[in-house]
């Protein structure tokens, strides 16, 4: 185990919530001779970083933090914990180990677990840090993905977690830039189990990557809190004609939104455009979004969509249960000086949103001269008609998805 001398581990624990700058100027102190500072400060920052991305990992003291980079990529607890419902097994390889959190709840749906890490610092601290979370099943093995991948057993899952930085510290999408290469390795990966499962950037375009990756047979578009996260795909032996798409909003008490749908169907949807904005306005969640499901959504909620390129949709009725936010309007206005002015003479402060729309948000809200924030919500889009309007509404808090 990672151990600390007593003086360092009491000025963790005396100063976790410290200024770690103002903390770094204390070296010189008396009352901190036999400090080791510098390890001192790696666990303060970390400790502090991940308070509220990993929290029943920050309550445990005996925890030993990594520097920056690796807290960085890690997964937050909402995200690691909902891979474990889409994989599960006897046998488990994590060919991309890192700050191992992902692995250590992974650990939790397999009898045993092999963590893989070419970084000898990270593989102690995942030792160190398994021992003390009782994930006395995980084996620690510092070797190279790639390496690894060729001399291991066949087993029941593979995970992997590609390095998404240059090593000038970029950060980088492509999958074939990343570390390791999952497109050169995908062959073999499959060879040595029929489920592999891949964490990806957000900003990936997923219908090229369904290009790189052909043996996808499920695409998981993660977001935490209407914020997109993760794109996680699942390959499986063979070669799939249309993936599923699962889009998944992650609520931090506890809630999960899903919405699922075919791309091929997608694609073949025919969906109705609306000649007027209804009562209510509905705006899709941050994973439908990136999924592109937009014509799906319509269809299995009965709305009418603004334009094929805005994203919104309305509908006179309120439907309970979408995976979004709704708003009730106030007023549909156009871009008109007189009309303009007349809906806008009492509205000083408001949320604004740009949809389909030629104007910057700043360029608009200096225009409007509005403040940010507020109860009263603003979309400047374009209906189908192809005419610029202004919608203002409130949000409708009834069962709203976000």
């Amino acid at each position: 185990m990672i151990m600390f001398s007593e003086l360092t581990r009491n000025f963790i624990l005396r100063h976790r919530f410290g200024d770690v700058r103002q903390l770094a100027f204390s070296a010189g102190n008396k009352e901190n001779a036999g400090v080791d500072l510098p390890a001192a400060m790696i666990q303060i920052e970390g400790r502090q970083s991940i308070e509220k991305k990993i929290p029943s990992w920050f309550g445990n003291d005996d925890v030993v933090y990594p520097r920056h980079l690796s807290l960085e990529q890690c997964s937050s607890e909402w995200t690691a914990r909902y891979k474990t419902s889409i994989v599960s097994g006897k046998k488990l390889v994590d060919l991309t180990g890192g700050f191992g959190v992902d692995c250590a709840f992974l650990s939790g749906k397999f009898e045993s677990v092999i963590y893989v890490e070419k970084q000898m610092e990270l593989c102690e601290i995942a030792r160190h840090n398994f021992q003390v979370l009782n994930h006395n099943h995980i084996r620690v093995r510092n070797a190279d993905a790639g390496n690894f991948l060729k001399t291991m057993l066949p087993v029941d899952c593979i995970y992997l977690d590609p390095a998404r930085r240059s090593q000038s510290g970029r950060k980088i999408v492509a999958i074939s830039d990343c570390e390791p290469d999952v497109s050169r390795l995908r062959e073999e990966l499959l060879e040595k189990s029929d489920c592999v499962l891949v964490k990806l950037s957000p900003m990936l375009d997923i219908s090229l990557a369904l290009q790189t990756l052909p043996e996808t047979s499920e695409v998981h578009v993660v977001g935490v809190d209407n914020e997109c996260k993760e794109l996680l795909f699942l390959l499986k032996k063979g070669m799939v004609e249309s993936p599923l798409i699962v889009c998944t909003d992650l609520k931090k008490n506890g809630t999960i939104t899903q919405f699922s749908y075919n791309r091929k169907n997608e694609k073949e949807t025919q969906i109705e455009y609306a000649s007027e904005v209804g009562k209510y306005l509905y705006e899709p969640n941050a994973s439908i979004m990136k999924a592109g499901a937009y014509k799906s959504v319509a269809r299995e909620y009965n709305l009418q969509k603004l334009h094929p390129d805005s994203h919104l949709y309305t509908h006179d009725n309120y439907v309970s249960g979408f995976p979004g936010r709704v708003f009730e309007m106030e007023a549909v206005t156009s871009f008109n000086r007189g009309e303009l002015r007349s809906v806008m003479k009492n509205v000083e402060q408001a949320n604004l949103s740009i949809r389909n729309f030629p104007v910057s948000t700043e360029r608009l809200r200096k225009k409007l001269k509005l403040r940010d924030g507020g109860n009263r919500y603003l979309f400047a889009t374009t209906l189908s008609d192809g005419k610029r309007v202004l919608l203002m509404c409130r949000k409708e808090e009834k069962g709203s998805g976000v």
